[in-house]
């Protein structure tokens, strides 16, 4: 039987592979191929294109941090072998020595400066892990220093999701810049890419296949056994299934929870699962004057707290749970997931679901007693049942009034539509479904910083804050236990920042997701809670 193990935590061109890369024939016998799908696609080459789980790990087999996450989900080195703080304001970055580029160019400190810049500017979608900091500079050919504008002890950890590319092959291929995903702007690191890490690019077919083949220069001791990976994005989950079942693929990644029972029955298949840090909730656009997609002109009905109040209690997440997840999910009442510091169990309570008439009163109240209309935008292949669950949703709305008009699309379509620009400035949504995962630090300062501060350019909070909720005292309570390091202090401010969020009904979380995934059982592989997927860590027998 396979191994398997869960972490701690419950185009364009086809690549030409340069001199020092070139690779010597396999035999037959030992060459491992790695076939695997998932529903959609990833949406670019470039790391700083978009701050998703699902690209950020897909790159992390080609690009590598400075720190990375160990199987234990601790901080380990990576391309920089030791780091820390000189001062409160001033951290170090020691880098490795003797690595290389896959096209062979030497890894240095200019790099490190160059990636770190190209992230925190342009079209980045990773801006929101760089508000402390004030200056970056190289400080010898294997040394950097960032100086920061306050105390920030997380920095590190936040580091984790910033990938380092080559200051060569950027500048000579015109992608000084990161595009801008919001405006759809592409540029050549966009198809292709150069890293330093366990496997490289070959070849990247957009929507049809990405394929990457071993490294056989990475500085690290490989754990994998694999030659080539083949990744191929089928929507249709019965098709993916099917593949599995006939040994078409060797790995699918989020198993549907419809095809879960169906997939256990076979004996040569394994099904891993547990619960994932990420929770996935609705959020309602709280900044505008008027919505966008709604009969109500002149006004903004989500600015007034009974009307979230009346779709917060009018969705029940447990007929959720129990009709379209089939029992895989975990229900919430906050933006953050057990196992992540700073989760706080005793305010992990919903209010009681509302009755229709109740929740009409609350509308009336505010001024709608015959409801709304609302525009709803969702995914249709980014979290587990997204549209189904966002289908259930309107039924539950449409009970108290609102007719919401959903709009349900592949991901590079929605994330385009919703997310805030990269000058900070509001997406084209009212209401809409996002999933959220700290993974670069594991600590809730990230969702707050992220998702719950008010949006801003000058401060760099709130990149992912695409209600434009704003609450001053919760504001100055996460700038505050960002670089707060006596933990009874920090904890009494996320205590009560997480009360007033939630008081406020600033969203609608719905559940923490489950990862499920299922593989052939020729097929060991680690599944970490943050449903990232390391190729490093498989191996096919």
């Amino acid at each position: 039987m396979a191994k398997i193990s869960r972490w701690g935590l419950a185009s364009a061109a086809a690549f030409a592979l340069a001199g020092a890369l070139a690779i010597a024939p396999v035999s037959q016998a030992s060459a491992k191929t790695f076939k695997w799908a998932n529903a959609g696609d990833v949406s670019s080459m470039d790391p700083y294109y978009r701050n998703e789980t699902f690209l950020l790990a897909f790159l992390e087999n080609i690009y590598e941090p400075l720190v990375r996450r160990d199987q234990k989900l601790g901080l380990e080195a990576a391309l920089a072998v030791k780091w820390g703080q000189s001062s409160p304001t001033v951290w170090f970055f020691d880098l490795r020595q003797g690595v290389k580029f896959h096209d062979g160019t030497p890894f240095t400190a200019d790099d490190v400066v160059f990636s770190l810049n190209r992230a925190n500017s342009g079209g980045s979608n990773m801006k929101a892990y760089f508000a402390s900091v004030k200056e970056i500079r190289k400080a010898g050919d294997f040394r950097v220093e960032v100086e920061t504008k306050y105390p920030d002890p997380l920095l590190a950890s936040k580091w984790a999701a910033i990938l380092i590319m080559s200051k060569a092959w950027a500048e000579k291929n015109n992608a000084q810049v990161a595009s801008d995903a919001t405006k759809n702007e592409e540029n050549f690191a966009t198809r292709n890419a150069m890293g330093t890490g366990a496997f490289v690019l070959r070849e990247r077919k957009a929507g049809e296949k990405t394929i990457l083949v071993k490294n056989p220069n990475w500085w690290d001791k490989p754990t994998h056994n694999l030659t080539e990976v083949i990744f191929t994005p089928v929507a249709n989950a019965a098709t993916r299934v099917a593949a599995l079942k006939a040994g078409d693929i060797d790995m699918m990644y989020e198993v549907p929870p419809q095809d879960t029972d169906n997939l256990k029955r076979d004996a040569n298949i394994n099904v891993i699962e547990g619960p994932e840090t990420r929770v996935v909730y609705l959020g309602f656009d709280q900044e505008r004057d008027e919505l966008l997609e709604s009969n109500i002109k002149g006004k903004n009905p989500f600015k007034d707290k009974r009307v979230r109040e009346a779709f917060y209690r009018s969705i029940d997440v447990e007929a959720i749970k129990r009709t379209v997840m089939r029992g895989q999910s975990f229900p919430t009442a906050l933006m953050v997931a057990p196992g992540i510091n700073g989760y706080v169990k005793e305010l992990d309570k919903r209010p009681t679901l509302l009755k229709p008439e109740e929740a009409k009163k609350l509308l009336a109240d505010a001024g709608y007693p015959q409801g709304f209309e609302v525009g709803f935008d969702c995914p249709n292949d980014r979290y587990v049942n997204d549209e189904k669950i966002c289908q259930a949703v309107v039924g539950m709305l449409a009970r108290i009034g609102i007719k919401v008009n959903l709009l349900a699309q592949t991901r590079s379509k929605y994330f385009t539509k919703i997310l805030r620009k990269s000058d900070f400035k509001p997406g084209e949504t009212s209401f809409y479904m996002l999933g959220w995962s700290p993974a670069a630090t594991y600590d809730v300062h990230n969702v707050f910083e992220a998702l719950i501060q008010t949006p801003s350019a000058a401060s760099k909070k709130g990149q992912f804050n695409v209600s434009g909720y704003s609450n001053k005292a919760v504001d100055e309570l996460a700038d505050k236990m960002e670089a707060e390091t006596d933990v009874a202090k920090r904890n009494a401010m996320i205590l009560e920042a997480t009360k007033l969020y939630t008081q406020d009904y600033a969203y609608i979380p719905l559940h923490q997701q489950a990862v499920v995934w299922a593989a052939r059982k020729n097929v060991s592989l680690h599944q970490p809670a943050d449903n990232r997927f390391p190729l490093r860590f498989v191996t096919l027998k």
